[in-house]
């Protein structure tokens, strides 16, 4: 029988391997917090791994499996408990917190989307794919981190969008080499780009600055919805912003070389990050904003309109 104890900790372990800026943002959290952050990161990771990570599986295949681990979390769920290593410690989250069951489903939705579609015309309809990969992330964070305000849920989902643009612009490369090119259409016909020719072109160059840019103007928003938490709660989703919109700079150090290497934050900044924000000093934002956060939003840019 498989009991919460390894349940968690099985989610832990996903945390740690795969999602290491996240990880350290968690360890600011009180433990009574911490470990129901990584029963979430465990079911998105599971669900991301089916269609990314299966070997030689066959998209069909994975569609088959991505839908049995829905229906099983959902049954689950309606059961009120799972036997499953990663589903029981998620069903006893979504319990415990009252988490909308919704917003998974718009999460395996969007899993569902990357099994047929590879590319997207526009930025809103990026941000349709988004609403349910990254989006329903932060709405489903805002009950464990319990902010002051329904104001702080358009610009958790903000933060969302601003994580997966990121994450977009740094993987571009290892999504080429799955058939799969995020950025929109639009954009790359603007400034005349081609991510198939895995070569940092002057236009390229144009392109990365102006989603950078738009990725920023997301970060800053989020920060509105940082303001409406409280105490470990704020302080880790500050850390994880920091270290995640630090991405960008590493981007930019690389010459916007998102094919022949990836940006990384190292280890020992995300540990120094995390360590700092677990004291309770006043004044640590202002001293570690990153500088480049700090720049005029570009005129060019813009922030999508908030999907309700």
């Amino acid at each position: 029988m498989t009991t919460l104890e390894a349940s968690y900790a099985e989610c832990k372990r996903l945390n740690r391997k795969s999602g290491t800026t996240y990880y350290w943002a968690t360890q600011v959290l009180p433990s009574v917090k911490r470990h129901h952050v990584h029963a979430l990161y465990g079911f998105c990771r599971y669900a991301d791994d089916i269609v990314d990570d299966l070997g030689p599986a066959s998209p069909e295949q994975r569609a088959a499996a991505l839908l049995a681990f829905g229906d099983r979390f959902f049954t689950d769920l309606n059961s009120g408990d799972s036997q499953d290593l990663v589903l029981k410690a998620v069903v006893h989250t979504v319990k415990a917190f009252t988490i909308d069951p919704e917003l998974f489903h718009r999460f395996l939705d969007s899993m569902t989307m990357d099994l047929s579609v590879d590319s997207y015309d526009t930025w809103d309809d990026l941000c349709g794919y988004m609403d349910g990969s990254a989006c329903v992330i932060g709405e489903m964070m805002l009950p464990i981190l319990e902010p002051a305000s329904p104001a702080a849920i358009p610009h958790a989902r903000d933060l969302g969008l601003a994580f997966q643009l990121t994450n977009f612009l740094r993987d571009v490369g290892e999504d080429l080499d799955r058939g799969r090119v995020y950025l929109p259409q639009e954009d790359l016909d603007k400034f005349g780009a081609d991510p198939h020719l895995r070569r940092v072109t002057p236009q390229w160059r144009n392109l990365m600055q102006f989603e950078i840019e738009r990725s920023r103007e997301l970060y800053l928003s989020a920060d509105h919805g940082i303001a409406e938490l409280y105490g470990s709660s704020a302080r880790s989703i500050r850390a994880a912003r920091i270290l995640y919109s630090e991405i960008l700079d590493h981007i930019e150090s690389n010459g916007y070389d998102v094919f022949s290497q990836r940006a990384r934050v190292p280890i020992a900044r995300k540990i120094a990050v995390a360590t700092e924000m677990i004291l309770p000093i006043g004044q640590f934002w202002q001293a570690h904003a990153p500088s480049a956060l700090q720049r005029r939003p570009s005129s060019q840019s813009r922030v999508p309109p908030q999907q309700q």
